[in-house]
């Protein structure tokens, strides 16, 4: 869960204690470097470990927490993402975004192409979850929360998996995991955008109550060829 000691000892200080401030952190010496203790809270915001309002601190529900289910004798764990996880992935991102049916796939693997994105200040607003087997990421899951604060309700939700893991009900597994963190985090709606031809993504979503809201006719151009973009959301909270 901690992969450095400033992490574990800043996540025991504010757990010991429920909620702190950020006084709270300079009165007690924890904090010497500022600029160091924004980039943890920052990690530790995106990684699901703390939870920030109006300024306060607190350990977030379900920091760190694995979820493992056992999938046709095979065990899968579900949980956040780690800096360790960037390379697998990627390698997913990368296989997805080959088969040309899921074009997002291909914008968000650019965010990630260099090693030390996962911990980037500026990919805050990104919650990643991965699937993994035998410690292997397998597929991936994540939330983004647009700049604009007029959007800031509303994510757009990514999701992968590799094919020859597809059909256990991994993918079902990823989405919810993430869309309960959107809905605690006060989300009223997660979006995506398929190319019409891939009909298995577009079936998937509509098999967990997704709408198409609109579509884009001629959007993409795939192999030479004009196609639609279905744009599809999830209503969360109301």
């Amino acid at each position: 869960m901690f992969e450095t000691r400033d992490r574990r000892e800043l996540y025991e200080f504010i757990d010991s204690r429920g909620e702190v401030t950020y006084d709270d952190l300079v009165e007690s010496d924890l904090l010497t470097d500022p600029d160091r203790y924004r980039q943890l809270v920052a990690v530790m915001k995106r990684d699901g470990i703390l939870e920030e309002h109006d300024g306060t601190l607190r350990p977030a529900l379900d920091a760190g927490t694995e979820e493992t289910h056992h999938i046709d004798g095979t065990e899968v764990t579900i949980r956040p993402a780690r800096q360790e996880d960037i390379s697998g992935i990627l390698g997913v991102m990368r296989q997805v975004a080959e088969e040309k049916r899921y074009i997002v796939a291909e914008d968000v693997a650019e965010q990630l192409s260099s090693d030390s994105a996962l911990v980037r200040q500026d990919l805050e607003d990104q919650r990643f979850f991965v699937a993994t087997i035998n410690d292997e990421v397998v597929g991936w899951c994540a939330v983004e929360t647009p700049r604009l604060d007029k959007l800031a309700h509303t994510g757009e939700l990514t999701l992968g998996v590799l094919e020859e893991y597809r059909g256990r009900d991994i993918g079902s597994h990823l989405m919810q995991r993430a869309l309960s963190w959107a809905s605690k985090a006060g989300f009223h709606k997660v979006y995506n955008s398929i190319p019409a031809t891939n009909a298995a993504g577009i079936e998937f979503l509509e098999e967990h109550d997704w709408n198409t809201e609109a579509i884009r006719r001629d959007h993409y151009r795939i192999d030479g060829a004009f196609v639609d973009e279905v744009m599809m959301a999830l209503q969360l909270n109301d």
